[in-house]
């Protein structure tokens, strides 16, 4: 059996992967939790672990003008944090780190129209504080991994699920609400959350190193996405090409609204041959995952 030590309390990754365990691995794993709000965890004795999962972080907001203290912020949560939790643990003799880096580090999603599909060779530039704070931290973490230290790093796309927070819940409010919605057709990488977990669950279990690009088996498209989510909520929503126009229009106006576009019906995806690994943790569909998110 192997101890895994969540550092993060309260997130919706750390306590979702927490109760997936508990339900689906509780005769191989078992999990922990430190708090890493204040000082504390530091005291902590990391010795009797074998796997430190890191999730603790300042999450991505609307990052484009921040303040010097905020950017600061970013950084000493992001990175330094992540940097330290990691130190502690190889000097504890914990075998494997894992740690939550992001797609984010790729940039941002193309632009309305262009197409952007990131393969093993793409190099990772990121476009803002948020995405740059979790780049470093990416690269540091990486740099002390040896022979008797496995480092663990997964750049996930959009994480969705019941209770997530985020892009999700946003387009589920439009999708109960709006009486229609444009038929763009984009391309999106998207991971459930119990597909990651379980792809968690399998890293660990067989003590994985390296750089991971865990993703649902299908591509998401927003439209498409719109149309299961009414479907489950029972909302009536007309999906046609014939409001695409306004797109098109909110996408060449500058500022907030143009990025508000980009975000909602721009592209980013991983090519599929970068998420393939020697064991299944795509266990459930995009259609099934809505109606499990939504329900």
């Amino acid at each position: 059996m192997k101890k895994i030590l969540i550092t993060g309390a309260n997130s919706y990754i750390g306590v979702s992967f927490e109760n997936y365990i508990k339900e689906h691995y509780s005769e191989q794993l078992i999990t922990d939790v430190v708090d890493m709000i204040d000082g504390s965890w530091r005291e902590k004795d990391f010795s009797g672990y074998d796997i430190v999962y890191h999730v603790a972080g300042l999450a991505h907001a609307d990052v484009g003008k921040v303040s010097k203290e905020l950017k600061a912020k970013y950084y000493q949560i992001n990175r330094d944090l992540a940097v330290e939790t990691c130190k502690k643990a190889k000097e504890s003799g914990v075998k494997q780190f894992v740690f939550m880096s992001s797609a984010i580090v790729y940039g941002d999603s193309a632009g309305f129209g262009k197409r952007k599909r990131i393969k093993k060779e793409t190099k990772p530039h990121p476009a803002n504080v948020y995405g740059d704070s979790k780049w470093q931290a990416d690269k540091k973490v990486r740099k002390m991994a040896d022979a008797n230290f496995t480092v663990t790093v997964l750049r996930p796309p959009m994480i969705y699920g019941k209770g997530s927070k985020g892009n999700y819940p946003s387009l589920s409010k439009m999708a109960g609400k709006l009486p229609f919605f444009p038929d763009v057709r984009n391309e999106r990488s998207m991971l459930y959350i119990e597909n990651l977990c379980e792809f968690l669950a399998q890293v660990m279990i067989r003590g994985y190193g390296g750089v991971f690009w865990p993703q649902n088996a299908e591509y998401s498209c927003t439209s498409e996405i719109v149309k299961m989510i009414a479907d489950v909520k029972g909302h009536k929503i007309i999906v046609s090409s014939g409001f695409n126009w306004m797109v098109r229009l909110a996408a060449v106006i500058p500022g907030k609204i143009k990025g508000l576009t980009n975000k909602a019906f721009g592209n980013m995806s991983y090519d599929r041959s970068m998420s393939r690994y020697d064991f299944k943790y795509q266990l459930v569909s995009l259609k099934e995952s809505i109606e499990r998110t939504e329900s």
